[in-house]
């Protein structure tokens, strides 16, 4: 019963059912008893299949363990009926079984195994405690070969025809950890396209090839034998310059693809909804959280196969629109959370508690844990430490309020992992105490420590020891700080009138609060306007023109359009923002804001753009196509160049749309003139998730793909040929050794997708940051990918990064699911670790003012004269003014240089 459950693990250490050969089970578990993460509290037990009673009705021993009577092994199955008004469906995946297939070995050669097997592996909970090792002989394997699509882009029997999007990356990324346990290792990707489309993923997948001993080869595989006395698996594929080879790796990771929940059939049938030809929810090209029934939203991968940001945007997005529906009941089920009254425990000698935690085995593993606890002991002001298997654990919190209160501590430590997730957790666990929060100190021995040193577990729990001491020494100086609550205006800004903006608007204001829409341009649209039909078969300015009636009917949405923003000032819950447009000079106070400026289009400077007027880029063809031109559709040969201006020097990303939108224009070309030649000039085809089936679609109708190498780009000269003008393009063809040469009656450039002209002005106005590709950067790319580290200001569509229609919707829906987050509530709760000045010290030379990148600092006159002064609700504890400071007159409270020195001394000793 999860409502009782504590996630103690007791039951976890009693249950006697141990699987015969774990590596080769349902890795994530190794018991009839074990443990998940929860939504509602951490952890949480569960008892699968195997359990004894629920076989043969024997053994209850977990039943008796339990502390809290959350098990009750002979529960009956109830139903309940629970009306709501509306449902959010996240069921998630399955990942491919190769077994299905067959033909890779799996299940039959024992160092065949799936990416979701090598995951655990890696993984310091795993079976081999974090360790690499072979399943046949327990040996750490050298020679390691990756298989991509396993289950994907294919159309046989038992694969599945879409790209499962993920799996590029996720084998990068295990790449990279493997050369981290053995830097010797050799690792080989056999792949067909890389597709590393998202943020990062170029740079990513760069770093990954670039590693010593690691090969990525273009080819199909097939798994041919395993050898008898060592259990190696020999591999066959193809070269361009060998021909056939054979090869043999000591293991091979079958990277298997991502496919619909086991149970999606019956689960559309209950909930009666529509699903498409893989077996994911029916998407609405206008709103891909919308399912076919009213009411009933969808969220993560059932929409398709996803990474964790969308995942995650996602959820925050369906959870906007659910809103919509049900705003009249917000506010009405909830409940205050009431704390003990604090006491004062500032003139008491340091009383301090040690909790130090395993966190599983990530810590456990390397770090002795009960040797840190027992030199915890011997420091001084210590005068309680133990030991936790998760402190994050629901028992666990309650067990340091519990002692905090018995032992009467008024100084905790909790020696675990980085305190940017849980820090305001076991902050919470003091304040039930009845203890300033700020009495809290967390020691990293995770990220700092224990996975850093996974193989000097010695030096690691000196580390470890070293890390406690210091965080002592610095809790014995930590000084009770208050936060403050700030109002909330209920209204919010967004800035940008394209889709991703407008819909952002909408949900916003429907859900009862006022927006201000501003847009530079004299029309709501941005880049949409430019497009006219989708892959997908949206007619795109047909739902461009509904989505600006809905806007300007709406009587809570106030648009200015024609507008420049001259100054934004304010923080969380109380911003003003001015702005010069069409209306003259306004300002506008508001809560939260948005940022959707969208983006530009590269205007290249290759290829004879803008030199020959056959020459253009893809978006000005779809709008030559959509008016019928018929230079363009009558022509003979097509030619179409892909990463024109990205994937260089310059820009090193992926623009993530062009490959797609370059099948969309020829499929379209295909309908109107199906003689036309087209040639699509690649490097790799990313057509991710269900547009695979269109690139497909597009090689069945005799477009030619032609891939060439960046070392080689295609060359295009303006020449006569046989009495006419033509351009003519020459590329090497790769796998077949020649140079091709076509002549072109039409040339299309898919040039890269580059930040909006006013990206930068617009971050200093909001003092939000940039990647290092000029888009903005999020907080957190998987925790907070909508909102910015300036609270209170939120990002979505394509000024974030490239993105399709429906994405841009559902990350647009997301950042509205956050502002509600904020406007949702009277007030808000500011940080009490903020500068001070002291006066007497500052001396007025607008050091800290030049400093603070958010504006918190500004000079007042005085007696003395000008001296500076900090807004604590703008100031975010940064600390960059009081280390500019020359004489002293800034400290950032929470982090003094008393408590800072105390930590070097306790880290320094005598030396």
């Amino acid at each position: 019963m999860e409502d009782k459950c504590t996630g103690c693990t007791t039951c976890v250490e009693y249950c006697p059912v141990k699987y015969p050969d774990q590596f080769n089970q349902e890795i994530s578990k190794n018991k009839a008893v074990h443990i998940y993460f929860a939504q509602a509290i951490p952890l949480v037990a569960y008892i699968d299949e195997s359990c004894l009673y629920l076989k043969e009705k024997k053994c209850r021993i977990c039943e008796g363990v339990c502390k809290n009577d959350a098990i009750d092994l002979q529960q009956m199955p109830e139903k309940m009926e629970i009306k709501v008004g509306a449902i959010i469906l996240s069921p998630g995946l399955e990942p491919f079984n190769p077994k299905v297939r067959g033909d890779y070995g799996y299940g039959k050669m024992q160092n065949v195994v799936t990416s979701m097997d090598y995951e655990r592996l890696l993984c310091a909970t795993g079976p081999y405690e974090g360790e690499i090792l072979r399943a046949s002989d327990r040996k750490h394997p050298h020679k390691i070969a990756w298989i991509q699509c396993v289950g994907s882009r294919r159309v046989t029997a038992g694969d599945n025809s879409y790209c499962s999007s993920v799996c590029c990356t996720y084998t990068q990324k295990q790449v990279i950890l493997t050369k981290d346990h053995d830097a010797e290792a050799e690792c080989t990707i056999f792949h067909n396209d890389i597709r590393s489309y998202g943020k990062d993923f170029e740079r990513f997948y760069e770093r990954t090839e670039k590693l010593p001993g690691v090969r990525f080869i273009r080819s199909y595989v097939s798994v041919v034998r395993e050898t008898q006395d060592n259990k190696n698996v020999t591999l066959r594929y193809a070269t361009p310059g060998d021909g056939v080879k054979e090869e043999e790796f000591d293991m091979v990771v079958l990277s298997v693809g991502l496919t619909p929940p086991a149970d999606y059939k019956d689960l559309a049938d209950k909930f009666g909804i529509e699903l498409n030809s893989h077996g994911f929810c029916k998407a609405i090209p206008s709103n891909p959280m919308e399912t076919t029934r009213p009411g009933i939203f969808v969220s993560g991968a059932f929409q398709g196969p996803m990474d964790i940001p969308e995942s995650v945007f996602t959820a925050s997005g369906a959870g906007s629109q659910c809103g919509e529906l049900l705003d009249y009941r917000r506010g009405k089920l909830t409940k205050e959370r009431i704390y003990p009254p604090e006491r004062d425990v500032s003139k008491e000698e340091p009383r301090v508690g040690v909790f130090v935690c395993h966190c599983g085995a990530n810590i456990g593993r390397v770090v002795n844990v009960p040797s840190a606890v027992e030199y915890s002991l011997t420091l001084p002001n210590v005068v309680h430490a133990q030991e936790q298997l998760f402190s994050c654990a629901t028992n666990s919190a309650k067990e340091i309020t519990d002692i905090t209160k018995e032992k009467g501590l008024n100084r905790v430590v909790v020696a675990a992992c980085s305190p940017r997730t849980l820090e305001p957790l076991f902050r919470d666990t003091l304040r039930e105490a009845g203890i300033n929060q700020y009495y809290y100190e967390m020691a990293n021995i995770r990220e700092h420590c224990s996975w850093v040193h996974s193989k000097e577990k010695e030096e690691a729990t000196q580390k470890a020891k070293d890390i406690i001491r210091m965080s002592v020494a610095r809790a014995c100086q930590l000084k009770p700080l208050q936060e403050f609550e700030l109002p909330v205006d209920k209204r919010a800004l967004v800035v940008g009138g394209g889709i991703a903006g407008m819909t952002c608007a909408l949900s916003i204001v429907n859900q009862g609060h006022e927006v201000f829409l501003v847009e530079k341009d004299t029309d709501l649209g941005g880049t949409a306007r430019k497009l006219h039909y989708t892959l997908e078969g949206l007619d795109v300015q047909a739902y461009l023109r509904d989505l600006v009636r809905k806007v300007y009917q709406h009587p809570l949405v106030h648009v200015y359009t024609d507008a420049t923003i001259t100054e934004a000032t304010g923080y969380v819950g109380n911003f003003v923002t001015r702005l010069m447009s069409e209306r003259g000079i306004t300002e506008i106070k508001h809560g939260a804001a948005v940022i959707a400026v969208g983006a530009d289009v590269y205007k290249p400077t290759e290829y004879l753009y803008g030199r020959d007027d056959r020459v253009m880029t893809h978006l000005e063809l779809e709008e030559r196509i959509a008016e019928r031109d018929e230079k363009v559709i009558g022509s003979q040969n097509l030619v179409m160049i892909q990463c024109v201006g990205c994937r260089n020097e310059d820009r090193n990303y992926c623009s993530r749309v062009c490959c797609s939108e370059s099948v969309k224009n020829a499929l379209k070309l295909k309908e109107i003139n199906p003689g036309m030649d087209i040639y699509i000039l690649f490097r790799d085809m990313r057509t991710y998730g269900f547009t695979e089936d269109y690139y497909r679609e597009a090689s069945s109708k005799e477009v030619k793909f032609i891939r060439y190498e960046p070392q080689d780009k295609p060359q295009v000269e303006n020449v006569d040929a046989d009495g006419r003008r033509v351009l003519r393009v020459a590329v090497t063809d790769p796998i077949l050794g020649k140079r091709l040469v076509v002549d072109a009656d039409t040339l299309v450039l898919a040039a890269a997708v580059i930040p909006s002209a006013g990206t930068r002005e617009v971050a200093g106005l909001f003092k939000v940051s940039l990647g290092p590709d000029g888009f903005f950067k999020e907080a957190h790319v998987k925790l907070r990918p909508v909102e910015f580290a300036t609270d209170g200001v939120y990002l979505c569509g394509i000024a974030h990064y490239p993105k399709h229609i429906p994405e841009a919707i559902n990350q647009a829906y997301g950042a509205a699911g956050r502002v509600l987050t904020l406007l949702s509530h009277d007030t808000v709760t500011a940080s009490g670790s903020v500068c001070d000045v002291n006066e007497s010290k500052c001396m007025g030379c607008g050091a800290c003012i030049s400093a603070c990148t958010y504006g918190a600092i500004e000079f007042r006159e005085t007696r003395q004269g000008k001296k500076a002064l900090v807004n604590p609700v703008l100031c975010k504890g940064d600390g960059l003014c009081n280390a500019k400071c020359p004489t002293g007159a800034i400290s950032l409270k929470h982090f003094t240089d008393e408590e800072i020195l105390s930590q070097i001394d306790a880290a320094v000793g005598d030396v």
